[in-house]
């Protein structure tokens, strides 16, 4: 496996810079987006673009978020150590890696079955260890429930109910909301009474979120 050097550090640094140039003030998103060493999640070909500020295609139509996405999604989320975070869309695992680094006990659903089993075997080989499953992120995980956090990386039409269902009182849920060529941000935060307090953000635009069955 390629590794972790001195070049590419350098380059993580650079592009963390740009990140707090762009309006990125959480000082532990930057820390942990950081130490993750983001071209070990690209294929050879792309290793040269890993840490330029783009999205780039991980196969099965997925693609890994440009980083100031990333870090625009961590930093909404206000994630504390120890927190439940659960994460609907694994893709390439990126973006665990980042929580997880962040203190986070993550738990996270990929849907497309050759993505799940790549990524799967992946992490334990970087030493990130996130609790990962296959199967329709629509369901969440209500066996695990209730989420501290939850974040969605990808596009939906709605708000799954399942997973406001399972998320805490208090806890914060993030979202691309809108059709597929243009999404706004918006977090739900549930209150004590269990009242959802929404409030959008800027536009995005991410790959569809496809619900009610998981594909191979």
């Amino acid at each position: 496996m390629e590794q972790d050097n001195y070049r590419h550090k350098g380059l993580r640094k650079r592009l963390i810079d740009s990140l707090r140039e762009k309006g990125i003030k959480d000082e532990n998103v930057l820390r942990a987006m950081n130490k993750v060493p983001r071209h070990l999640f690209l294929d050879s070909s792309f290793l040269e673009f890993a840490y330029q500020d783009k999205a780039f295609p991980i196969g099965s139509g997925q693609t890994i978020s440009q980083p100031y996405t990333v870090a625009y999604q961590s930093e909404l989320l206000q994630v504390k150590p120890e927190e439940k975070i659960l994460e609907i869309g694994t893709g390439s695992g990126y973006q665990s890696c980042v929580l997880l680094e962040m203190g986070a006990k993550v738990y996270t659903i990929e849907r497309q079955k050759h993505l799940y089993e790549k990524t799967k075997a992946l992490l334990p080989q970087i030493r990130y260890f996130p609790k990962m499953f296959y199967g329709d992120g629509y369901k969440g995980l209500p066996a695990f429930a209730p989420f501290d956090k939850i974040i969605i990386t990808a596009a939906a039409a709605d708000i799954p109910k399942p997973l406001l269902d399972q998320l805490k009182p208090g806890g914060i849920l993030v979202v691309p909301v809108g059709p597929p060529d243009l999404q706004v941000m918006v977090t739900l935060h549930k209150n004590k009474e269990g009242e959802i307090v929404r409030t959008a953000h800027d536009t995005f635009r991410f790959v569809p979120m496809l619900g009610n069955k998981a594909k191979d």
